[in-house]
């Protein structure tokens, strides 16, 4: 009977350890996280890339912006991911990879033009994933996180849309 004991042990922890983990965190909420974490990334490196590439000075200015902004909210969702169990990928997709294989190819204008518009297309993208889950997601951490990271992709987004490039 001892036997049958120790070998329902792992199952039972396991089934508790699945259900405190489901609580922590809803498959919106984790759907977010994959997405927003991959995009978050992609700006940081990107943004990069264009303090080093780009030409107009607007540009470099908003670059630096970007990278200063999405490396504190990177760092503050992957503070709440670990609070809730969330995994966030270690490295860029290979979707976001590509991309980023793209603008290091250009160069002058080119580049400008081209890291403008990924910025302003992903911005887009950001603005409606973070929207959804301020209203949407199951946790309030991962809500107020949104919620608060809206406004700042909002004033991006004014950014990158005020400028001619």
């Amino acid at each position: 009977m001892k036997h049958v004991q120790i070998a329902f042990c792992p199952i039972i922890l396991a089934l508790t350890v699945g259900v405190y983990a489901q609580q922590l965190s809803s498959p919106n909420d984790q759907a977010f996280v994959a997405k927003v974490s991959q995009g978050g990334r992609y700006e940081v490196e990107a943004s990069k890339l264009a303090i080093q590439k780009a030409v107009a000075q607007d540009v470099k200015d908003i670059a630096s912006s970007e990278v200063h902004d999405h490396e504190l909210v990177n760092a503050e969702l992957k503070r709440i991911s670990i609070a809730k169990h969330v995994s966030i990928a270690p490295d860029l997709n290979a979707e976001f990879q590509g991309k980023l294989a793209q603008l290091k190819a250009l160069n002058g204008s080119s580049f400008d033009a081209a890291y403008m518009s990924e910025m302003a297309t992903i911005h887009d993208k950001d603005e409606k994933l973070f929207a959804q889950e301020a209203n949407d997601g199951g946790s309030v951490d991962f809500k107020n996180f949104a919620a608060a990271t809206d406004r700042i992709v909002k004033r991006h987004i004014g950014a990158l849309h005020g400028l001619d490039h």
